[in-house]
C-alpha cells in the first residue's frame, strides 16, 4: 500500500489505468466539462479547504478534478468501505495531485481513519455522501467546526441523517440536501441506481432475471429504478412499502405490492432500497427459499440484518467474488451479495458517468452557491435553487443534442394572466 500525506491507497503503479478510466468516464459528463471550463477561468473556489466523503469512482475523479480546477485545495477519503476503484485513487494522488485516502476493502479502523486524515485538512467546507464525515464533526472533531462554512450531501441516506440532527438542534452548519435537486433524484436515483443494482446482481452472479420472483423493499426514486429495470430482463417484481401513496404507485405500475414477510417466502431475489434499518429482518431471513439472493442499494449495509444471519447461519464460505452462502441448520442455503453494502458500487461500478454528469454538476454548483451565500444561512437543510437545477436540465439536454419548445408572449401572458377562462 502507498501511505503519506498525499495520499492512502492500495498501488499506485495502478495510476495509469485510473486515468485512462477517467478520461474515458469525462466523455460521458459534458455539463461538468463545461462547469469546469468556466470554474478554470474564474476561480469561484480559490483559497478554500475542502474535505470530502464519497465513493471513489471514475465519476467522483471528475468531479474533483472540477473542483480543483476552480481553486479548492480538496483532500478525498471513501464514503463506503467496499465502493472505492483502486486504480482510480491511486490516479487521483498520481496524476491530478488530489490527495486521496482510499482502498477497497478497508477495514472499518482504517475507514474512519482516513476520515479523521481528511479533516485534518481544517476544511471551510464539506462533501459527504452518507453523511459520515459531518457525522464525524458533531462527535469527536467538534473543534473543527468554527472554521466550516457549509457542506454538500450527495444521497438519500445522508439528508435523512441531516434532517434528524436538523430537527435535535444539533446541526451546527447549513448543509445544501444535493439528493434534493430534480436532476439527481429523478435521474441518478432512478435510472442510476436501477441500471447499476441490476447490473451488479448479474455480474456478481451470472444469473438470468426472466422468470424470477425480484422482491424490492421500497418505491422511491431508487426502487422504481430497480423495480422497472428487474421487470425490463423479464422478471417477475413484488414491491414493499409502508408508504401508502408509494404503494398504491407501485401497484398502478403494475407490480405486485405485499408485505414483506409475505414477499420473503416466495422472493428469488431480494434488494433493499430505503436508507431504514432492518428491513430484512430474521423473520424475513427465516422464511427465505434455498437459493435465495439477497442484495442492497441503500448506503449502509444495515438495511440487511447480517447479525441474525450469521447466528442462523450453521456454516458460510465465499463462492464467488461478492457471493457469500449461508446454510441454514435444514440444508437451506441463501446468498449474500457484496457483504450487504451498497451492491451497485461494490460489485459492479456505479451508475453510469452520463447520469453522474447531473448529480455532481449539482455538486459543483452547490459548493459555489454555498460559499456566496451561507453567511445568510441557518445551521439547516437547504435545497439548490430551481433555476439551477432547471439550467443543469438545459445544458444536459444541450450536450445530447436535444432541443424543446419555448413559450410564446402570447403564451407567457396567458399563464400569467387570470382574467381569461371558459
Amino acid at each position: 500500500m502507498t501511505t503519506s500525506t498525499k495520499g492512502d491507497v492500495k498501488d499506485i503503479s495502478l495510476a495509469p489505468r485510473g486515468k485512462d478510466r477517467i478520461e474515458w468516464a469525462a466523455k460521458e459528463m459534458p455539463v461538468l466539462r463545461l462547469i469546469r471550463e468556466r470554474f478554470t477561468k474564474d476561480q469561484p473556489l480559490k483559497g478554500i479547504r475542502m474535505s470530502g466523503c464519497l465513493h471513489i469512482t471514475t465519476e467522483t475523479a471528475n468531479l474533483a478534478i472540477t473542483l480543483k480546477a476552480g481553486g479548492a485545495d480538496l483532500m478525498l477519503c471513501a464514503s463506503n468501505p467496499l465502493s472505492t476503484q483502486d486504480d482510480v485513487a491511486a490516479a487521483l494522488v498520481s496524476e491530478y495531485g488530489i490527495p486521496t485516502f482510499a482502498i477497497k476493502g478497508e477495514d472499518e479502523q482504517t475507514y474512519y481513519r482516513h476520515i479523521n486524515v481528511v479533516l485534518d485538512h481544517k476544511p471551510n467546507m464539506t462533501m459527504d455522501d452518507g453523511c459520515d464525515l459531518v457525522s464525524t464533526l458533531h462527535t469527536t472533531r467538534t473543534e473543527l467546526i468554527p472554521a466550516i462554512i457549509g457542506g454538500m450531501e450527495e444521497t438519500t441516506t445522508g439528508v435523512i441523517r441531516l434532517r434528524s440532527m436538523e430537527k435535535d438542534g444539533v446541526l451546527r452548519f447549513p448543509v445544501l440536501a444535493v439528493n434534493e435537486s430534480d436532476t439527481k433524484h429523478m435521474f441518478d436515483n432512478r435510472y442510476g441506481t436501477g441500471q447499476s443494482s441490476i447490473d451488479a446482481i448479474i455480474r456478481s452472479t451470472n444469473i438470468l432475471l426472466a422468470g424470477r420472483t425480484f422482491v424490492v423493499f421500497g418505491y422511491g426514486w431508487g426502487g422504481r429504478g430497480v423495480a422497472s429495470r428487474a421487470h425490463g430482463l423479464g422478471a417477475n417484481v413484488i414491491v414493499t412499502e409502508i408508504d401508502p401513496t408509494r404503494a398504491l404507485e407501485a401497484l398502478m405500475d403494475g407490480y405486485r405490492v405485499m408485505p414483506g414477510i409475505e414477499a420473503a417466502s416466495i422472493g428469488d431475489i431480494f434488494i433493499t432500497v430505503t436508507g431504514n434499518v432492518n428491513v430484512i429482518d430474521r423473520a424475513h431471513l427465516e422464511r427465505m427459499k434455498n437459493g435465495a439472493l439477497i442484495a442492497n442499494s441503500g448506503h449502509f449495509n444495515d438495511e440487511i440484518n447480517i447479525p441474525e444471519l450469521e447466528k442462523l447461519a450453521t456454516k458460510k464460505r465465499r463462492v464467488r467474488d461478492f457471493v457469500d452462502e449461508y446454510t441454514y441448520a435444514d440444508g437451506r442455503q441463501v446468498h449474500l451479495l457484496a457483504e450487504g453494502r451498497l451492491v451497485n458500487l461494490s460489485a459492479a461500478e456505479g451508475h453510469p458517468a452520463s447520469v453522474m454528469d447531473m448529480s455532481f454538476a449539482n455538486q459543483a454548483l452547490g459548493s459555489e452557491y454555498m460559499l456566496a451565500y451561507a453567511k445568510d444561512m441557518q445551521p439547516r437543510v437547504y435545497t439548490l435553487p430551481a433555476e439551477l437545477d432547471k439550467e443543469i436540465a438545459r445544458i444536459k439536454l444541450h450536450a445530447m443534442g436535444v432541443r424543446i419548445d419555448t413559450l410564446s408572449p402570447e403564451q407567457e401572458q396567458y399563464l400569467n394572466s387570470w382574467e381569461t377562462g371558459t
